[in-house]
């Protein structure tokens, strides 16, 4: 088994979106980058990109993606949890079944990654683990109630993690993406069962969202705060991306919770 001298890096759900800038802006600061897709062919490369096939859903694809890996590198000193999908419609709209699809991937997909990578990491005594949480994991978003509960469940988990395993040489950080430029709106799990209650409202939030992903951040941006949390000498446990990001993040913390809950009804046309 070959050891990388160059530090290697771990990115699901690398094939389009911030996945993807991740896994560029991780190889251009000088990371052997490893990129998962539940499509990709092993071995095959895409601008310094090696792909692996993963389903992070599936505890056999989890050993075997992370096997590779350490089989080709030795090591991961980093791996982004990336890989996620969305929810669209009223809670009561959506079968149990599919908020459990939504949590598969989201919350026990993650879980599953940092279950493989982290007695490698412990072993070295380094390593990171990065969550791609959301503005969602601090704010409520009325129409994507499982999603946001998804990474609300991410930041708890992160947190509490990252107090067990910090002793051991290994950090556990969130990076909190808002609105950007990504095909998210259109890869969602939607309702299955609709309401004519909810119809106009759904209608809206779908507008609302689409509007906000085209004018959103580039995905260029979350990739830079990712290359941050996984360089940074003294890193953060939380790590807004962009401006926008970061501006939430602060107004959550300081403005009334009246006047927030306000701005979220204004914000998704919702009567006061």
């Amino acid at each position: 088994m070959a050891v990388e001298t160059r530090p290697v890096a771990l990115v699901t759900g690398a094939s389009a979106g911030i996945g993807e800038a991740a896994a560029r802006a991780l190889v251009g600061a000088g990371f052997t980058v490893y990129g998962t897709s539940r499509r990709a062919a092993a071995g095959e490369t895409r601008g310094g990109v090696v792909f692996l096939p993963l389903d992070v859903t599936d505890d056999v694809s989890v050993a075997g993606a992370v096997r590779e890996v350490l089989e080709r590198s030795g090591r991961i000193d980093v791996l982004v949890n990336n890989a996620g999908i969305g929810s669209s419609g009223a809670s009561e709209e959506s079968s149990v079944a599919q908020d459990q699809i939504v949590f598969d991937v989201n919350v026990f997909g993650l879980m599953r990654m940092t279950k493989a990578v982290l007695p490698h990491m412990r072993a070295q005594g380094a390593g990171r683990i990065i969550n791609i949480s959301s503005v969602g994991g601090f704010a409520p978003q009325p129409f994507m109630a499982a999603y946001v509960a998804t990474k609300h469940a991410i930041e708890g988990y992160s947190e509490s993690l990252d107090h067990e395993v910090r002793e051991h040489g290994v950090r556990v950080l969130l990076v909190e993406p808002f609105n950007t430029n990504t095909p998210f709106d259109a890869n969602v799990v939607r309702a299955d069962s609709p309401l004519p209650i909810y119809a106009e409202h759904r209608r809206i939030f779908d507008d609302v969202l689409a509007a906000a992903m085209r004018g959103g951040d580039d995905p260029a941006v979350v990739g830079k705060t990712i290359v941050a949390a996984a360089t940074d000498r003294k890193p953060k446990l939380r790590y807004p991306a962009g401006p926008r990001a970061g501006r939430i993040s602060v107004l959550r913390r300081i403005v009334p919770a009246r006047t927030f809950d306000k701005s979220v009804r204004k914000l998704n046309r919702l009567a006061a």
